[in-house]
């Protein structure tokens, strides 16, 4: 049965091993050499479940995807914008993993009074294109030949979600 949990120290291999496919890949990540445990330790500190949560995908003891919020950009003005991202393992796309990551880290985002989400997708990525628009996510701009990955320029999309305001 697949379980949505935050994320914990343990779980840290299992991510590192997703993310360096798509480095390694696809065009999801502009990041150009596989990163290892320790080379993610900070990254993945920098999740604390309060403010920038990390959720993890889990059936059956296996770590299946993560999601996860980070902020936008540093400067005060953007402190209720978060960026999101979704990474979901080969092996288990396309069985609403995605979907049910995605429920739960914008549900999460809201109850912690963020009010913008934003996700930068490289152009091409019609999955992450269609399950963001799902979630009511819209293309607001649209970064041309920003990367350089398997000898090819990437266009990055930008989609917005704007939260509910509390009451």
């Amino acid at each position: 049965m697949l379980t949505i949990r935050q994320a914990v120290p343990a779980d840290l291999p299992a991510l590192v091993d997703i993310y360096n496919y798509a480095v390694r890949e696809t065009t999801a990540t502009f990041d150009l050499e596989e990163q290892s445990v320790a080379d993610r330790q900070a990254w993945f500190a920098s999740h604390q479940p309060a403010q920038y949560p990390l959720l993890v995908a889990e059936d059956d003891g296996v770590v299946l995807g993560y999601s996860g919020i980070l902020p936008y950009r540093v400067k005060p003005a953007y402190r209720h914008t978060v960026e999101l991202s979704i990474y979901v393992h080969p092996a288990a796309q396309g069985q609403g993993i995605g979907k049910r990551l995605m429920e739960a880290i914008i549900e999460q985002a809201q109850t912690i009074g963020y009010h913008v989400i934003i996700s930068g997708i490289t152009g091409g990525n019609d999955v992450s294109f269609r399950l963001h628009e799902q979630f009511g996510f819209q293309e607001v701009g649209i970064l041309r030949e920003v990367g350089y990955k398997f000898d090819d320029w990437r266009d990055v999309h930008f989609y917005q979600l704007t939260l509910p305001l509390a009451d």
